[in-house]
This record gives C-alpha cells, sequence and structure tokens, in this order.
C-alpha cells in the first residue's frame, strides 16, 4: 500500500482515512523500507502549504495508538496537557507545571511526553530534574493516578514502533506528520485535552482530529506571538470541543485580570533550571509573566476538566491552589509516589 500511496501523494492527491492508517500500519510494524518511509513522510508534508488533512492524521494517529502499550484507567476519566514543540520559544515547561496545578484540583492527568528534541528541557527531562521517576509501565501510571492525581507514560516506552521511523525522522530534519502524532497518540487515550500547537492553521482541524478519536472535551490553542499554549503576552486563538460542538474566539491576559508580558520572560534554560522555575511557581517565590502563564493555562485546563464554569473561574481556581500550597503539595506527592 505504501507505494501506491506516495505516488496519489506525489499528484497532489490526499488520502483517505483508511488508506493513511493502513499506511502508517506497515510503517510502525516495520513491513516497510527507510526508503520508503523517508518518501512517504517528505511527500505527505510538501503535499500542501498547510498541513497535513483530517483523515491523513487521524488515520495516522488511530493506527498508532492501535499498536501503543495501552494505559488502562477503569472508572477515570484523565486530561491531557500537552503542546506539539516547534514554535522555537524555548519556554520553560509550562504544560508540566500546569500539570500538577491541575492534579491538585482533582483531576487526573496523565502526561505523554519525551526527551527534548527542539529545546532544551522536554517534559521527561523536567520531571527526572525534579526527583520523579519517569520508567512508570501501565500498572505504576494507574497507581500514579490513583494516588498523586498525575502520571507520565515515557514515548519511548508505550510506542515501541517508532523505533521504525526514529532515524528517518532525524536525517529528514524538518516538520513531519509525527510532530503532530506525538502529543495526540496519549496510550491512555485521554476523554480531556488541552493541546496547544504551533501554527494558527492547525487550531480548527485538530480539535476535528480529536474529536474523531473520541475525545469528549477539549480546547485547541494557539498564542499568537508564536506560543503553543495560551500566551501570557497577548492573544491566544482557541477552538473548544464539547460534547459534538465546536466554539472558536480569541483571549487575552487582560481577560483575567493579568497583564500581559513579554515572551522573553517566559524563556528557561537546562533541566535543572526549569525545574527550579517549576518549584518556584508552585511554591509562590516565582510571580509575573511565568506564573501568569501557568494560571492560564491551568485555568483553561481545569475549565475543560468541568472543574470551573470558565476560563476565568479556572483562572482563579488555579491561583487559589498555588496560594493554598495544593499545587506543591501535589507535586511532592508525585515524586513520591514514582519512587515508591
Amino acid at each position: 500500500m505504501i507505494k501506491e500511496a506516495i505516488e496519489k501523494i506525489v499528484n497532489k492527491q490526499d488520502l483517505t482515512y483508511d488508506e493513511a492508517k493502513t499506511v502508517m500500519l506497515e510503517i510502525m510494524r516495520g513491513e516497510t523500507s527507510m526508503t520508503q518511509n523517508g518518501a512517504f513522510l517528505a511527500a505527505l508534508s510538501t503535499k500542501s502549504a498547510k498541513a497535513e488533512t483530517i483523515d491523513e492524521i487521524s488515520g495516522c494517529a488511530e493506527a498508532m495508538r492501535s499498536l501503543a502499550t495501552p494505559v488502562p484507567h477503569p472508572g477515570m476519566e484523565v486530561l491531557e496537557i500537552v503542546g506539539t514543540g516547534g514554535d522555537g520559544a524555548h519556554s520553560f515547561n509550562i504544560s508540566t507545571t500546569s500539570a500538577m496545578v491541575i492534579a491538585s484540583a482533582g483531576v487526573k492527568v496523565a502526561k505523554h511526553g519525551n526527551r527534548a528534541a527542539s529545546s532544551l528541557c522536554g517534559t521527561a527531562d523536567c520531571l527526572e530534574a525534579l526527583g520523579v521517576n519517569i520508567a512508570q509501565d501501565p500498572e505504576k501510571a494507574q497507581q500514579m493516578l490513583n494516588d498523586a492525581g498525575f502520571c507520565f507514560l515515557f514515548a519511548q516506552k508505550y510506542h515501541s514502533a517508532m523505533k521504525y521511523v526514529g532515524p528517518v525522522r532525524k536525517e529528514l530534519g524538518f516538520r513531519t506528520v509525527f510532530n503532530i502524532l506525538g502529543p495526540i497518540t496519549n496510550p491512555a487515550r485521554p476523554e480531556m485535552f488541552l493541546l496547544g500547537v504551533y501554527d494558527e492553521y492547525l487550531v480548527e482541524p485538530l480539535v476535528k482530529v480529536l474529536d474523531s478519536l473520541g475525545v469528549k472535551r477539549a480546547m485547541v490553542v494557539y498564542g499568537q506571538e508564536k506560543l503553543d499554549e495560551i500566551s501570557a503576552c497577548g492573544p491566544t486563538t482557541i477552538c473548544e470541543l464539547r460534547n459534538g460542538y465546536y466554539r472558536t474566539g480569541v483571549i487575552r491576559p487582560e481577560d483575567f485580570g493579568l497583564a500581559s508580558g513579554t515572551k522573553d520572560e517566559l524563556v528557561g534554560g537546562t533541566p535543572e533550571e526549569n525545574a527550579e522555575i517549576t518549584k518556584g511557581i508552585l511554591g509562590g517565590t516565582i510571580t509575573g509573566t511565568k506564573r501568569n502563564a501557568v494560571l492560564l493555562n491551568a485555568g483553561a485546563a481545569l475549565f475543560v476538566a468541568g472543574k470551573a464554569e470558565s476560563i476565568g473561574d479556572g483562572v482563579k481556581l488555579a491561583d487559589e491552589l498555588i496560594r493554598s500550597g495544593k499545587a506543591m503539595k501535589t507535586l511532592n506527592r508525585v515524586v513520591e509516589c514514582s519512587n515508591s
């Protein structure tokens, strides 16, 4: 099937959902050559000035999810907060820090991530620097969700089939469909998402992709200063998914009583430096734009998870969770549980 798919894409034709899924299954089962994999990824990413189609992304994502090591969580709805990366902002680990705030409100957070790709510090790097044991198998992940409200699913461990495309992705060196697939193929199959994207044109298509993957409630966001999260520095384009309905809009920090800062104020550093930023925000010693970024992203996720009636109420709740010390206690609990 991959030869026919490459020929179709080279002729600027879109793949159907089933075609995309079939080809991705062939790739992830090792049934194709590295040359074919490279040709397919390159052709798919250059077929259009925009991203791959909704059917192409959904089909590839479902193939990847079907081959991932599953993480069951009976009786629990879980949330993922994640960015696609690729925004070049080199910000500190906003979603990881926000995840601790969200979990402290009683939301179960299953974070799926990897080591740094284009930045200095990925989710796995930051969590390790915080003292979290990132080697969590499905049984441990379920225990973490029960006992700490947070688990980390290390992409390398749960998507072993990625070994068939890892080398060719590195050699290609440009964006491929996998930049989008990573964040949406969480093996826990979360029912709720806050997803940040690296380009505005992805906002609405990815809401539709999440809907097709069975996600119940989601918000896809793009910070207009080229940030893959809700921006504490200016406007953010958002699209909300709730029970099959979509709603788009633009939000600003000032809408929630927060002052806009600058992108430079969000810059992080090494894993150790980013871990200190996370602890500083959760511990109340770091304020300003970095803290505001966490309030906005955690607040939106709390709204998605049904813990707040609006993003504004979510921002207020996030502020209370940090001020009360609950968010810091959650981080300490996550570290403790992961190492026991």
